[in-house]
């Protein structure tokens, strides 16, 4: 049977049945519409609060650890070498916190083509001197340019330019926690003790925010150079290394690569926020399942309804049949009439989908934990409608397919002689 006379009878059908077919449509509208909604926004969230932790994470760590000895003095005599020692109260090495070499380290990797960045950093842990009060602080000497190209440094700097660390000799970006602890405004000239006994003044050129209240109350930012000349160390004195990676998930071979190789220790980004990435997979998860869950409901909607048109049009079946259509050609007329609504109905809700998600990206969202944070946030990939506009088409069809091949095997002698 001809394709354009199916398609005339499958339209003649909606039509009769109109209020029945805009019903089925408007469910299929709702599930996309909801479906693209949902996983935008909450994908959208999810990667918000990744990016509050591995932003500003790097892909792997060097450093060096300060642990004990594995040969302890009484395991290196003959006379106890076939016993079993037991040591109590063992002290850490006195070992360096400095990575030899780190020029040397640094340049490798750097050659390696699956580094992205390398940027080098140092911490030095103080006490601000407030009037006859000292408040503990941790102040990390960190390359500003570097720093702000992999770890996205200036999203979090609130206020003041983050630059003036660089051009600003002996400046300081405060956490923003630890400025209102010490009402230091922006222009003021702090002073702060470092664990040396080395007092020096800094002057305050920004804040800092990252949206978790401990760090910010403990954490500021300098210059490698300024923390540096705090500590009364030599210019190539550095405790850690950081690296962001082309492909963050090459971080744990490369971790166990270059640890072997340069002697350090080396943490990966997936050892040390496990936990999170599990978290971030199980809220998506949740999200295609609801969404998907949506898909499904409006498929028995779309199945409930072509049964009821196939029940009250027997008649018009059995006419078909009886003047010369198969079962075949009455198998593709109700098919058609389900795959047309997913289809119309599947493209209103990409469209509404989308609409909805920029009116979700223009509701305000102003947090002092995310102060860089003002809308909420919504992901826009293409991916969400593709799978939305695929399983549109795919439970539609399978909601149509089984009603069709039940109006393909009506009897029409049957029908005819029952009226």
């Amino acid at each position: 049977m001809k394709v354009s006379l199916i398609i005339e009878i499958a339209k003649a059908l909606m039509l009769a049945r109109f209020k029945q077919t805009m019903i089925a449509a408007i469910g299929v509208v709702f599930s996309i519409t909801m479906f693209v909604a949902l996983l935008g926004f909450m994908n959208g969230l999810n990667k918000l609060l990744d990016g509050l932790i591995l932003n500003r994470t790097p892909h792997i760590r060097f450093y060096n650890e300060i642990k004990p000895s594995v040969n302890q003095p009484i395991d290196l005599a003959d006379e106890f070498s076939n016993f079993y020692n037991i040591i109590r109260s063992v002290k850490p090495a006195a070992s360096r916190l400095s990575i030899y070499n780190n020029e040397a380290i640094i340049r490798t990797l750097e050659e390696d083509p699956r580094v992205l960045g390398v940027a080098p950093k140092l911490s030095a842990q103080v006490f601000y001197n407030v009037g006859t009060i000292d408040i503990t602080g941790v102040i990390n000497g960190i390359d500003v340019e570097a720093e702000s190209k992999l770890f996205a440094f200036t999203d979090y700097v609130t206020a003041g330019n983050y630059i003036d660390l660089k051009n600003t000799s002996n400046s300081i970006i405060l956490g923003k926690g630890a400025a209102d602890r010490m009402m230091a405004e922006i222009g003021d000239v702090i002073q702060a003790t470092t664990s040396q006994g080395n007092r020096v003044q800094l002057k305050v050129v920004g804040y800092y925010q990252s949206g978790l209240g401990d760090l910010d109350n403990v954490q500021s930012y300098a210059s490698i150079g300024t923390v540096q000349k705090m500590m009364g160390e030599t210019a190539s004195y550095v405790t850690d290394i950081q690296v962001k990676l082309k492909d963050f998930n090459l971080a744990p071979a490369m971790a166990r690569d270059y640890r072997d190789i340069f002697g350090i220790d080396a943490d990966d980004i997936q050892t040390v926020n496990a936990q999170f990435e599990t978290g971030t997979n199980i809220r998506t998860l949740i999200s295609y399942a609801v969404g998907i869950t949506l898909l499904i409901v409006s498929g028995f909607g779309i199945y409930n309804i072509l049964n009821m048109m196939i029940y009250e049009k027997m008649d018009t079946i059995a006419i078909l049949k009886a003047i010369g259509f198969s079962g075949r050609d009455v198998n593709n007329i109700f098919i058609t009439i389900a795959l047309t609504i997913g289809f119309v109905g599947g493209t209103i809700g990409l469209i509404l989908g989308f609409m909805a998600g920029l009116g979700i990206e223009r509701i305000p969202f102003e947090t002092e934990a995310l102060p860089t944070v003002k809308t909420f946030p919504v992901d826009f990939n293409p991916k969400y409608y593709i799978i939305a506009a695929i399983f549109s088409i795919v439970t539609t069809y399978f909601a149509g397919y089984f009603p069709a091949r039940k109006a393909s095997g009506v009897d029409p002698v049957e029908i005819i002689r029952g009226k």
